[in-house]
């Protein structure tokens, strides 16, 4: 199977993990600006972040043979704090870079009036830059922060096919499908959705405008958890060409509409790859952290 991971935090990882999800079958995936893990102070430490994510990350990625692209925004947990609101101001530096194919993430953490704000001028700007969009789900909540977000997408008139609501499970699922957005779902350890899971969900609502992702980050995941389930997909019935959608076609098509994906020169023996990637013991395990 040829994998694109659509929502994966490398800057986090090392480089055995890239050298794990190539064996894998992952040839492309999306970074996209998030938390991390302790508050900024200043715009100039988003700067250097953002200046990471569209140069140094890419390279790395490159060099174990994995098309690197990102998305870029002010992210839900630090919209809230006044030091962090000149970012907005820079955003459009950013958005106007090759590698960077949607706005995000963007939407709800503590769902407040300050996110409110941060979260309508973000999809004002991504329209402004004829980008799709990225949208983080509250871990608290999810169902309420799920209908405000899709009142919010539905204000900024931005049309439904050029949003993906990301970290979604079988209670939000549904109102997310029937508002004509694309559908996340994040693969991850003790928390979100597992590979089980997400075949149910597969089974149910079918496999269009479904994105898999690993979301793999700083802390307890993995960044096989697209492989797994991709392999979960076939125990459960679905055949190689669902998987080849669900993995591959639905996240090209959806970052495709930002006219800046990059897919040249990407290594045709994902297939073989993740045959290998299937008999050894890395599918039973993450890779070991340094």
């Amino acid at each position: 199977m040829r994998i694109f991971d659509p929502h994966i935090h490398m800057t986090s990882r090392t480089t055995d993990d890239y050298e794990a999800m190539y064996e894998a079958g992952v040839r492309a995936l999306v970074e996209p600006a998030f938390w991390l893990g302790q508050p900024r102070t200043s715009v100039g430490s988003f700067t250097d972040y953002f200046d990471g994510l569209v140069g140094w990350e890419p390279f790395r990625a490159g060099q174990f043979g994995i098309r690197h692209h990102c998305t870029i925004a002010l992210n839900p947990k630090e919209a809230g704090d006044p030091r962090c609101r000149e970012v907005l101001d820079v955003l459009p530096r950013y958005l106007a870079k090759d590698g960077v194919v949607a706005v995000g993430e963007v939407g709800y953490d503590a769902m407040t009036p300050e996110e409110d704000e941060v979260f309508a001028e973000q999809l004002r700007l991504a329209v402004e830059h004829d980008l799709p969009v990225l949208v983080h789900t509250p871990h608290r909540d999810k169902a309420a922060g799920t209908r405000r977000s899709l009142d919010v997408i539905r204000e900024s008139g931005i049309p439904p096919e050029r949003v993906v609501i990301d970290h979604l499970n079988e209670v939000t699922v549904g109102l997310v499908r029937d508002s004509g957005c694309w559908m996340g779902f994040s693969i991850y350890p003790d928390t979100k959705m597992d590979e089980e899971r997400m075949v149910r969900i597969l089974i149910a609502y079918g496999t269009e405008r479904m994105l898999v992702n690993s979301a793999a980050d700083w802390g307890r995941s993995d960044p096989l958890k697209t492989a797994k389930t991709g392999m979960a997909m076939l125990a459960g019935g679905f055949g190689a060409d669902d998987v080849d959608q669900v993995l591959w076609r639905n996240p090209v098509a959806f970052y495709g509409q930002s006219k800046r994906l990059d897919l040249g020169g990407v290594d045709p023996g994902a297939v073989e790859a993740s045959a290998t990637f299937a008999g050894n013991s890395v599918l039973r395990g993450a890779p070991r952290e340094r």
